[in-house]
């Protein structure tokens, strides 16, 4: 009896040391910290809502002390991770939080003058948006069928962010039009609209936001089962309806959109994406700046545009697949020669699908490989950098991966590309392909690449895939295709603006008695002579006229919108 005593004593003994143990151990766990990670939106009038997005808050509305500045601001809902917050007369800044004995503060927030609107969700009936309000996007918001929403020149529309998001589907605020719906953005030179990343002046980056995302009923050349890309899961369809009307987007710019939705392949959203968008849409003076993907992409369709703007983008400027037809006239893009993508970034980057052309030696047949990507390009200026290509990467922090092609047309691709200009490319052209596709394209005059001026390239042309270096170096060389090198000892010959490669202050307009400004080097007639070109002879997207002049804008980092 006296044993069985001692070993439950014992016992008793070893559980109140594990006991004493485990609360020591659970007296040095670290306390959560309080922390305030995004304020939504980042500008908005007194009076008006706001969502703190933290850790550690107090679920008791009361037991949070908030200021902005030093005014006392109203918590009216509350819980560990989210604050709803009156804007206080007065409010400055920073944000502060007070709650279970510890402080935070939080990103910059502005007054506004103009109430926020936010929208989320399906837009099912045709509404207005006006200049007086800033409009915010929560997640995808979807223009339905039948649906038109006319955006009034001068408004402010800003993309809420992935952490912004109060409804945790990690969805950047998108813009997407649904085939039947339309987006009217007629903005003007004086008062461009603009789309825009929440966060505010000074903290905005690449892919911020989702974009604008246009779904048409024009031709295409995917399956219709084929969905969009991005998450946004609304399948193409076999529509056949090429002069398809999604709207207007006229004196627009869009910033810090452009956004990699998961890790999986294919499932960004670009600037602007284009997915069998028809010929009655209408765009025309658009600027992308800062896309954390491609700027424009087009997937099939016919629409046509004149007067795009790629700035500082992350992957390829203009990016053309699944049988895009359409014609684009007048458009520069200027790289960072410090930021491009792991996949290895481009001015022009064009496939018909992957891979192309059907196995087996298989006829091509609609949504099958046909219709052929056969877009016409006409006057485009392309810069990256006026020192050594071979500078034009990122093994920096500033971005994922190397600079490739000015032009990389694969996969059975029949691109035309005229009377433009690539400077600074690590390479001019790189023809890629079969030579019964992009080799066949070329020399059949399906693709074109004519009246180009590859400037300061470590590789002004080579081949790919099955196409020789020979093959493209003789396809490009051609002399009646006019097109011509120029090193970079001899790029002062081009006599550029002294302020072509300037990321802040770009001017593109050559100087006088530049050889790109010689008729006579310009290809006319042809596939030009289609009356949607209007006459350019010469090379690259400007003459003596600088059309970004009004309604572009090379600082949207540090644009105040909130006014």
């Amino acid at each position: 009896m006296n044993q069985l005593i001692r070993w439950g004593s014992l016992l008793t003994l070893v559980a109140g040391l594990i006991v004493f143990i485990s609360s020591c151990k659970n007296d040095d766990s670290p306390a959560p910290v309080l922390s305030i990670t995004s304020i939504s939106p980042t500008s908005a009038p007194v009076g008006t809502t706001v969502v703190l997005t933290g850790t550690n808050f107090n679920a008791t509305p009361a037991s949070n002390t908030v200021t902005f500045g030093a005014v006392s601001a109203s918590v009216v809902a509350a819980s560990s991770t989210q604050l709803s917050v009156v804007v206080p007369a007065s409010a400055g800044s920073p944000v502060s939080v007070t709650a279970n004995g510890q402080s935070a503060q939080g990103p910059a927030f502005t007054i506004s003058s103009k109430p926020v609107v936010t929208k989320a969700g399906s837009i099912t009936a045709s509404e207005t948006w006006t200049a007086g309000n800033v409009y915010l996007l929560r997640g995808f918001v979807n223009i339905k069928s039948g649906v038109v929403v006319t955006i009034q020149p001068g408004t402010i529309i800003k993309g809420g962010t992935v952490d912004e998001d109060p409804t945790g589907s990690k969805k950047g605020g998108t813009l997407i039009v649904e085939q039947g719906g339309r987006v009217e953005a007629s903005g003007t030179a004086q008062q461009p609209i603009v789309f825009t990343s929440n966060r505010a002046a000074g903290s905005r980056n690449y892919g911020d936001w989702g974009g604008i995302v246009l779904i048409g009923r024009a031709p295409h050349n995917r399956p219709a089962s084929q969905a969009a890309e991005g998450g946004i899961g609304i399948q193409l369809g076999a529509f056949n309806e090429p002069t398809d009307n999604s709207g207007t987007l006229r004196y627009v710019r869009i910033e810090f959109g452009g956004i990699a939705l998961t890790n999986e392949a294919n499932s960004e959203i670009n600037g602007l994406t284009m997915y069998g968008v028809g010929s009655g849409t209408t765009i025309d003076h658009v600027q992308v700046s800062y896309s954390g993907d491609d700027s424009y992409e087009w997937f099939g369709g016919t629409v046509n545009a004149k007067y795009l703007v790629a700035y500082r983008g992350f992957d390829d400027d203009f990016d053309t697949d699944w049988g895009y037809t359409g014609k684009v006239q007048f458009g520069v893009s200027l790289r960072n020669p410090q930021v491009a993508d792991q996949s290895g970034s481009n001015c022009f980057e064009s496939d018909n699908f992957n891979s192309g052309e059907n196995a087996g030696g298989v006829a091509l047949s609609a949504n099958n490989g046909l219709p052929l990507t056969q877009p016409i390009f006409a006057n485009f200026s392309s810069f990256v950098t006026s020192g050594t290509p071979s500078n034009a990467s990122t093994s920096s922090s500033g971005g994922s991966g190397p600079y490739q092609s000015a032009m990389h047309l694969r996969r059975n691709t029949a691109i035309s590309v005229i009377n433009s200009v690539f400077v600074g490319w690590p390479e001019g052209l790189r023809l890629d392909g079969t030579t019964t596709g992009t080799l066949n394209n070329a020399n059949n005059g399906s693709l074109e690449v004519q009246g180009i001026t590859v400037a300061n390239s470590l590789t002004a042309v080579r081949g790919a895939g099955n196409i020789t270096n020979d093959q493209a170096s003789a396809y490009f060389s051609l002399a009646a295709r006019k097109n011509n090198v120029i090193a970079s000892t001899d790029l002062a010959s081009l006599l550029l603006n002294a302020n072509s490669f300037s990321l802040t202050s770009p001017n593109f307009v050559p100087g006088s008695g530049s050889p790109l400004l010689t008729s006579a080097n310009a290809i006319t007639g042809g596939k030009l002579s289609d009356s949607f070109f209007v006459s350019a002879p010469y090379r690259g997207a400007f003459n003596t006229e600088n059309w970004l002049t009004g309604w572009t804008n090379f600082d949207p980092q540090n644009t105040n919108y909130d006014q």
